[in-house]
């Protein structure tokens, strides 16, 4: 098994900057990806909207993610974070201390059952959600 994470840092906004951190990104080097695996990362994206920088990472099972910054202390990885760092900047959302953020999971496709599966009812649907008074309608249009 592995466990999913998703975090937000911000780009200091400036195009040219922002331009210059996606061509980096293009050819990390090699050291900097041997090191991230070597902690337990098996996958990493990192998506960019406007200067908001979503992370998808999925590591070992028994990954900390307080032990993510121990790849920049491995050979050849801690010039690379210097460098990104000097494009990044903690989101407005960011705790005290906090680099990059860590998001909350609100939604999940596979958490939910196909149609034929489902045995919630209206019922317990409008028990969920007693005082929303758009339940109704939601029922009505999603039968």
């Amino acid at each position: 098994m592995m466990r999913t994470f998703a975090q937000a840092i911000d780009l200091k906004d400036n195009p040219e900057m922002i331009a210059r951190y996606v061509a980096l990104h293009l050819k990390v080097p090699f050291e900097v990806t041997d090191a991230l695996r070597a902690i337990g990362v098996h996958s990493m994206r990192i998506y960019r909207g406007g200067t908001r920088l979503f992370m998808l990472m999925e590591a070992d099972d028994d990954f900390d993610l307080a032990r993510y910054q121990d790849y920049a202390r491995l050979p050849g990885t801690s010039a690379w974070d210097t460098l990104m760092r000097g494009f990044q900047q903690p989101t407005p959302f960011a705790q005290p201390g906090e680099w990059w953020s860590p998001l909350e999971e609100v939604f999940d496709l596979a958490a939910f059952p196909r149609r034929a599966q489902r045995d919630m009812d209206s019922a317990s649907l409008r028990a969920l959600f007693p005082d929303d008074p758009h339940i109704g309608d939601w029922l009505r249009s999603h039968g």
